[in-house]
């Protein structure tokens, strides 16, 4: 059985009091069946780390870089995110792709450096309103995730979540429904047991694109969801709280 998992992804978002006021909004409120998780930009982990110590409330990075160091202004080292505790990072959201140029391959490499230091990494993956409508959601998504896992070995499968997130839902309003994404997410878990057999059942794929309180539900309701993979809706306690009820 696997254990769902709602992670909120704040994007560039919220300032280290903004968000410690976040965390003690949800703090005591976060019991259930999923894994809660929030992701957050890099000056506010070291604060969220300390202010969730003794909850369920795990705290994740956005990004990070595959090189152990060296001449990449701007950017984070795993070992930084090591240093803070991570238990999780974002890799290859649909904006990293889109506005900094992130490939399958660079993200190849973050997974594989994630997986070697320890944190749990989270691959995305998605379509745009034009390859869908081309009818090619499948052979996008597939291609992400043959090149995404790459080399990553049987026994570390598991550790890997993979996030589907059309392009064409995120911070729209539109949404796929529940049974367009479970279809999608479905065809995802076929490609990862094509590559890695049975483990494919124990790897967690989630759904992102416009998840609120209003649809949660339906959408953790389908046969291959684990979980969400939340923007605007993990911004207020009270909404992020509205996602765990499902």
């Amino acid at each position: 059985m696997r254990t769902a998992i709602i992670a909120g992804n704040w994007k560039m978002n919220k300032t280290i009091k903004e968000g410690l006021e976040f965390i003690e909004g949800i703090k005591g409120k976060t019991e259930g069946n999923a894994e809660v998780l929030i992701c957050a930009p890099f000056t506010l982990l070291k604060d969220l780390k300390e202010a969730t110590k003794g909850t369920n409330i795990k705290i994740g990075a956005q990004n990070m870089h595959y090189e152990n160091s060296g001449a990449f202004t701007g950017e984070v080292a795993a070992a930084n995110l090591v240093e803070l505790e991570m238990d999780y990072v974002i890799i290859g959201h649909s904006e990293r792709r889109q506005y900094f140029n992130e490939t399958d391959e660079s993200c190849n490499k973050k997974v594989l450096k994630a997986i070697e230091v320890g944190i749990n990494p989270i691959l995305c993956c998605g379509e745009t309103l034009e390859e869908r409508e081309a009818n090619k959601t499948i052979e996008k998504v597939k291609g992400q995730i043959e090149k995404g896992l790459a080399n990553v070995d049987s026994k570390d499968i598991e550790k890997v979540v993979i996030a589907y997130e059309p392009i064409w839902a995120i911070g729209t309003g539109k949404t796929a429904t529940a049974e367009q994404a479970n279809e999608v997410i479905s065809e995802i878990r076929n490609v990862v047991r094509a590559m890695f057999g049975d483990l494919a059942d124990k790897v967690r794929i989630q759904y992102g694109g416009s998840v609120k309180p209003a649809n949660v539900a339906e959408i953790m309701g389908q046969s291959d969801i684990d979980g969400a993979l939340v923007g605007g809706a993990s911004l207020k306690a009270e909404d992020f709280l509205g996602l765990l009820k499902f």
